[in-house]
């Protein structure tokens, strides 16, 4: 009777442990799950962060030319030092930086049919009052993000409707630097164009 005791305890033993790693492994596929979300999220973030970087050096280059020079000098300023700029963000944090758009000023800037779609979807999401969200074009080593650019108060100076908030000087310096300039007539909090971030996975 006692061998038999000692043989059905070994065997709900072991049913015990099959039990536990069960539920271990189960554990550590959740955990792994969460971390490829996070990985994601990341990729999202890097995105953001190299946009914005950018755009905070080129927004604080331009407000102190307009402030110290006029918005003339600052059309002036943009044909010279925004690609420059643009660059130099790129070489900082080893990534490809530009801004792409329906309507260019600079034809180098003109977007490709698969933008042309993600600047509409990103104009759809505007214009319903809905907070844009990053496009991610993702291959096995690279990502590139897409976040529209959209215009303020400060952007209507330079892409403005002519003799309104774009002034007839500046106009006149944007048609002599630009001869194909279609960046113009814009309105507040309209999708001017989009950047275009590209870099390799971690």
């Amino acid at each position: 009777m006692k061998k038999y005791l000692v043989i059905i305890g070994s065997f709900l033993l072991i049913l015990a442990s099959c039990k536990q790693a069960k539920t271990e492994t189960i554990e550590v596929t959740e955990s792994s799950t969460e971390e490829t979300k996070d990985l994601a999220i990341n990729y999202e973030e890097l995105g953001m962060k190299y946009a914005f970087d950018t755009k905070a050096v080129l927004g604080k280059n331009l407000m102190g030319t307009i402030k110290e020079k006029g918005v003339n000098a600052a059309v002036e300023f943009c044909n010279i030092q925004a690609y420059p700029l643009t660059d130099s963000m790129s070489v900082a944090h080893n990534v490809h930086i530009k801004r792409v758009s329906d309507k260019p000023r600079n034809t180098e800037n003109q977007a490709s049919s698969i933008e042309l779609r993600y600047i509409e979807s990103f104009k759809k999401a505007i214009a319903n009052n809905e907070v844009p969200k990053p496009i991610l074009d993702e291959t096995e080593k690279e990502v590139t993000f897409y976040y529209p650019i959209t215009t303020n108060t400060m952007c209507l100076q330079c892409h403005g409707t002519p003799n309104k908030e774009l002034d007839a000087e500046a106009y006149k310096t944007i048609k002599a630097l630009y001869p194909n300039d279609l960046a113009i007539g814009y309105h507040d909090n309209e999708v001017r164009g989009i950047w275009r971030v590209n870099f390799n996975k971690e």
